[in-house]
């Protein structure tokens, strides 16, 4: 399970495996945890869902679109751990 979230994280993303690898596991056992002492399962699935579906909202109401091969640069050097070279070379690409 946890391999299917980074997989599919890596395809729409293309970032952000190890993040969702942690929050999976956390999410996992936590779960386990509250389902072994009597939560109902179907009720623990809708809060983590509520929270994506909320984060996901906010991240649309905040998506800045980038035009310009300066923006361009910034997201790609911030990507490449701070490395303007690369960032730059991403941006010209």
């Amino acid at each position: 399970l946890v391999q299917d979230v980074a997989q599919k994280t890596n395809e729409v993303a293309g970032d952000g495996t190890t993040t969702a690898t942690v929050l999976a596991r956390a999410i996992y056992s936590e779960g386990v945890k509250n389902v072994a002492a009597g939560c109902n399962p179907m009720d623990l699935r809708r809060g983590p869902q509520a929270a994506v579906d909320k984060v996901v909202q906010f991240l649309s109401a905040n998506a800045k679109t980038i035009t310009t091969t300066a923006e361009i640069a910034q997201v790609a050097t911030i990507s490449a751990n701070g490395d303007t070279h690369v960032g730059n070379l991403i941006a010209q690409a």
